[in-house]
């Protein structure tokens, strides 16, 4: 019932429009989430009061999701980054649902996409060495009950990695 709320919150508030100011305040917090709410209203061009009516409104309808912190996975011993591409037998809803709930409780399980075309689903996991990767493989993804094949790419190198959202307000060259 919350996802439902939170999901008319956000049509609603999109159904308004969001105008200049609020792609201005969403550009800049995708930049920098820390920032005060004065440095906020004096970077957009508005008061202090008026920032702040902005955020909450974009923070409650939804369109801002959470606050967070990016840090660099090989800091704290992440060296592998892994995209899996993951299949399940077909036409089996209690698969998917188990699938899915088994993944959400994998920390090392950074995103999870469900897919068209030849894979059902991708992972992007982030691990610590080979040796722990082929543990998560045997001790957490192929014990989920339904995958009938999961085929690996290992990262090499980062190339781009964003996270900001495009507010129409960038300059293209």
């Amino acid at each position: 019932m919350k996802d439902y709320l939170q999901k008319n919150k956000k049509r609603e508030f999109m159904s308004e429009s969001i105008d200049r100011y609020d792609r201005q305040i969403i550009a800049t917090l995708q930049k920098d989430g820390r920032i005060s709410n004065q440095q906020l209203a004096d970077e957009v061009g508005l008061s202090t009061a008026a920032c702040w009516r902005r955020v909450k409104a974009l923070d409650e309808s939804g369109v801002l999701k959470r606050y967070t912190t990016i840090v660099d996975p090989e800091a704290l011993g992440y060296d592998l980054c892994v995209l899996i591409m993951v299949t399940l037998v077909r036409h089996q809803v209690n698969y998917s649902e188990d699938f899915q709930k088994a993944i959400n409780e994998c920390p090392e399980v950074l995103q999870c996409y469900a897919l068209t075309g030849d894979y059902d689903y991708m992972l992007r996991v982030v691990i610590e060495n080979m040796a722990a990767y082929d543990k998560f493989l045997n001790e957490k993804l192929f014990v989920i009950p339904g995958i009938n094949q999961a085929k690996s790419n290992f990262a090499l190198r980062e190339i781009k990695n964003e996270t900001a959202i495009p507010t129409g307000l960038e300059k293209t060259s």
